[in-house]
């Protein structure tokens, strides 16, 4: 079976790209433009595998698309290729709309006009896997309710809302056009090889530095964490198993707050890396002023993957954040260079919120608890 990963230099799809190449009946195609947070380093450990091959190209590239999809002789497409980081897309949604949204137009035709001259034996066999997140459903109160496949859709951010256009787009292609489309939708990814713009290795970089640890709001904020090595085997899973036209939530059923993933790592680090003089890590950490438009709560129902597809998430959130810690500490050369030349820590998604004295990166996804009344979230069908 032969397979197209766009984006597969990134954090999510580079874990897909390294199941994907365990399986020796499998042949793996990453696709990505490595922009920013593509990284080549994070395939090494397949970098030389028979089943493995990389090609750098843009997804906006329909006519290259095409071609790969010729050439490779394509049965999945899994299509990770996305401008993911919330803070990012307030600073410059310009590029969240190009590459998640005419992106997304441009794979879509390519895979349709691909799908199109298979044939009738190879037609029904193939698949158009687009990964998505909760983020395009908003959000939810504190004190219940769960996203479920049929949730409407209410995102809140340029990124969610540019992820909700290009979910609309895969499925409009099934319905117009036929083509054979799974999606999937999942919450807060972790685990090795993520780069540290995000909430957990950027916790962990900036504690090894002796850096604050900024904490946006009260740090209140509820988000449900997936180990990455996990959501790498639901979407083989969804990409294989999925029924056409259905999409699949992917949750690891590990809801935290903000804060306590914070104080969590910092208890893990005074543990494996205790700080000089015998001061806990989380004296560094440091509240800081929100940012535009920040959902409160995420909460994935999977009830549907389990039933239909027999997934289940392998690690809980404890175990699954002593091996991401572990393996930060362990892999300084993977993230080394990442934090000297590419990205340091600084502060990404002001928006026109300015931060109190003492402060520099804020972590990622942690959002006001004082959403106003009445919010969207509370019309909505969640699983209760």
């Amino acid at each position: 079976m032969n397979f197209l990963v766009t984006g597969g230099a990134g954090f999510i799809g580079s874990a897909v790209c390294r199941h994907l190449c365990a399986n020796p009946a499998y042949r793996v195609t990453n696709l990505d433009k490595l922009t920013y947070a593509g990284n080549l380093a994070s395939l090494r450990p397949i970098e030389n595998a028979h089943n493995y091959r990389f090609e750098q190209a843009d997804i906006c590239d329909e006519r290259a698309v095409l071609e790969i999809l010729r050439r490779d002789d394509i049965d999945i497409v899994m299509n990770l290729a996305a401008e993911s980081h919330v803070d990012r897309s307030i600073d410059g949604p310009g590029a969240f709309i190009e590459t998640n949204i005419v992106g997304t137009y441009r794979i879509l035709n390519a895979a349709l006009e691909y799908w199109r001259g298979l044939s009738e034996e190879r037609k029904p066999g193939f698949r158009f896997h687009h990964v998505s997140t909760d983020e395009v459903f908003g959000d939810l109160p504190f004190d219940g309710g769960m996203f479920v496949e049929e949730t409407p859709y209410a995102p809140s951010s340029p990124y969610s809302a540019s992820k909700a256009a290009s979910d609309h787009l895969v499925r409009a292609w099934h319905e117009t056009y036929g083509l054979p489309v799974v999606l999937s939708n999942c919450s807060n990814n972790y685990g090795p090889y993520h780069f540290p713009e995000k909430l957990i290795p950027l916790v962990i970089l900036n504690a090894l530095d002796e850096k604050p640890l900024p904490v946006y709001g009260a740090g209140a904020n509820v988000r449900d964490w997936l180990f990455v090595e996990d959501h790498a085997r639901a979407l083989e899973l969804v990409a294989t198993k999925g029924q056409p036209g259905e999409s699949y939530n992917v949750g690891g059923n590990s809801e935290r707050t903000n804060l306590g993933v914070v104080e969590t790592i910092c208890g893990l680090l005074d543990l494996k890396r205790p700080r000089a003089g015998g001061k806990s890590y989380r004296d560094l950490i440091t509240f800081v002023t929100d940012r535009p438009g920040h959902d409160r709560r995420y909460a994935i129902d999977a009830a549907k993957i389990a039933r239909d597809l027999g997934w289940a998430p392998r690690e809980n959130f404890d175990s699954g954040l002593a091996r991401t810690v572990d393996w930060y500490l362990d892999n300084k050369w993977w993230w080394g260079p990442i934090r000297e030349q590419r990205y340091d820590g600084e502060r990404l998604g002001r928006g026109r919120v300015e931060t109190r004295p003492a402060a520099s990166a804020p972590i990622e996804n942690a959002k006001s608890e004082s959403s106003p009344t009445g919010s969207k979230a509370g019309s909505r069908k969640v699983a209760t």
